[in-house]
């Protein structure tokens, strides 16, 4: 009999582990950065190399950072969201463009229209790196005291934007 126990026991935690994979969304993949203060950094801007931005200007707002790059497909499919988010005035948007040259991200939002406040330009790809990035695009919701809340991955559609990202900002924005 009790030769019978372990085996058992072994396939209820293995049949366990499974039917709990099951119900996993596998677009969310879990940030050890989201509950962290967003990495610290200072680019130039896209509109202006001479300039930088840095996160540290954000302090006391509820934003969003999107990283995108011009050569991404996914990309061209949420920028029509993050436009018209953009006209609302809900929350400001913010972009990174990783990995990318200046010419070819100006010419892609002068065709497709600018959502951000400002853009900076990640052009090594080392400030993706403190942010976790492993694909664009990427979008963040960073709170007033320049906490990652919230990392979606891979690009914001209507149901993210209406389900998730909507809710928390005004939740972030009342505290």
């Amino acid at each position: 009999m009790r030769r019978f126990i372990l085996p058992l026991v072994i396939f209820l935690v293995v049949a366990g582990f499974l039917f709990k994979g099951l119900n996993l969304d596998p677009r969310e993949v879990p940030s050890p950065l989201v509950g962290k203060p967003a990495p610290q950094f200072s680019l130039p801007r896209l509109d202006n190399p001479e300039t930088v931005f840095t996160p540290k200007e954000m302090l006391g707002k509820v934003w969003l950072f999107n990283v995108w790059a011009s050569w991404c497909g996914a990309c061209r499919d949420e920028h029509p969201l993050l436009v018209e988010l953009a006209k609302t005035g809900f929350v400001p948007v913010y972009g990174m463009d990783y990995k990318d040259t200046r010419e070819d991200a100006q010419q892609w939002l002068d065709q497709r229209g600018n959502p951000y406040v400002a853009t900076a330009m990640d052009i090594d790809g080392q400030v993706g790196i403190d942010y976790g990035v492993y694909g664009v695009p990427e979008t963040y919701v960073i709170d007033k005291k320049g906490t990652i809340a919230y990392k979606q991955i891979g690009p914001i559609t209507e149901e993210v934007l209406r389900d998730k990202l909507i809710p928390l900002i005004k939740r972030l924005k009342a505290q």
